[in-house]
Order: structure tokens, then C-alpha cells, then sequence
């Protein structure tokens, strides 16, 4: 694991709500990332169908689109979002983990853009997408 991967799998460990959400990184390096989210029950945001709620969703995938700038080889260092679209596409199905893969796969001098897409058992069906936008740490 190089320094940066490294950097960025230990900062992702340390955010309070990472731990709370249960976020595990899966894997990570050269501008990719990929992390899982156990199904919580404390997550839910529709008792009546068991449905995590998109908070939850959105907050991984944020998580994870960060990780990928920080392990992008041209990527000084730390990161931040600057801007965030997320379009749901379906419920998550209830019981079943929800996973976020994201690329970085442009940097300028100031901006990384980032693609996300989240899944649960369903891999061929989105959960969410999302591109954002994020800060690139002066040298």
C-alpha cells in the first residue's frame, strides 16, 4: 500500500461517521475506492419497509469519492467536496449490504471530478450514482 492509500484508508477510519455508519473500506488505490456499509437496522429511514435511509447512502458515497482523490496518483494530498449530485435510482433492499465503488478520473490544479455508483446484492441495478466535484490540496 503506498503512502497516499495508506493516508487515505486511515483517514476514512478516523471520521466519526464512517464508525457510526459502519463503513469498511474494501479497496482502494490509483484513484479508486470502494467501501461496503453493513445493513443496520439503526439506519433506517422507512420502518414500515426496512429501507436504509438515503442520508446514510449519501454519506457513503461522499465518503468514498473522497477516498478516490486522496489515492489518485496526481492528487497532493487531502481533499474536500466542493459539490455532490446524487440521483437515487432505487431503494436499497432491505437486509443487504450497500456497496459504493467511485473514480477519480480527472484532475485539474484546483478540482478532482469523481464518479460513484452504489449497489446492493443487485449489482446490475444502481442504488445511486453520483459525480462530484472535489478540492485538490495545494503542494
Amino acid at each position: 500500500m503506498t503512502d497516499k492509500t495508506k493516508i487515505a484508508a486511515q483517514f476514512i477510519q478516523a471520521i466519526p461517521h464512517a464508525k457510526a455508519l459502519g463503513l469498511q473500506l474494501t479497496q482502494i488505490g490509483q484513484g479508486e475506492a470502494e467501501i461496503t456499509m453493513p445493513y443496520n437496522e439503526a439506519l433506517i429511514g422507512d420502518p414500515k419497509t426496512g429501507v436504509i435511509h438515503g442520508g446514510a447512502v449519501s454519506a457513503m458515497m461522499d465518503t468514498c469519492a473522497g477516498a478516490a482523490v486522496m489515492s489518485h496518483p496526481a492528487a497532493p494530498g487531502g481533499t474536500a467536496t466542493i459539490d455532490l449530485r446524487i440521483d437515487y435510482m432505487r431503494a436499497a433492499t432491505p437486509g443487504q449490504a450497500i456497496t459504493t465503488k467511485a473514480v477519480c478520473y480527472h484532475i485539474t490544479r484546483n478540482v478532482a471530478f469523481v464518479r460513484a455508483t452504489a449497489t446492493d446484492e443487485d449489482t446490475e441495478r444502481p442504488v445511486a450514482t453520483a459525480s462530484g466535484a472535489f478540492t485538490v490540496e495545494k503542494r
